[in-house]
């Protein structure tokens, strides 16, 4: 997996699954504390997700809104949305709906 920071987005690609999760992890609260602004994880780029990966996103979504933050997913493709539909977890994260072409 390939972890990339943009001011308050963090671009992930490729994998994001248990062997990840830790440094996803760690990379999404450091731009939780160190941004006083809401925070995006952006999954356009990512190939599969595990349940796994998701809870991490859970839980940081809970801590950034204890904090007054928001964290929101952006780009979730299919693979990424079944996955939170399954989990029953897309009643817990915020995901960024897509815009719409005219």
């Amino acid at each position: 997996m390939e972890i990339i920071t943009d001011g308050p987005t963090l671009l992930l690609s490729g994998d994001f699954d248990v062997r990840s999760t830790w440094e996803a992890r760690n990379a999404i609260y450091d731009l939780l504390g160190g941004y006083d602004e809401d925070v995006v994880v952006d999954l356009t780029n990512v190939t599969t997700i595990d349940v796994t990966a998701l809870k991490v996103l859970a839980v940081a979504t809970r801590q950034a809104s204890r904090e007054g933050h928001h964290l929101t997913l952006r780009g979730c493709g299919p693979a990424v949305r079944r996955m939170l539909h399954l989990s029953r977890l897309i009643r817990v994260v915020e995901v960024e709906r897509a815009a719409v072409s005219a």
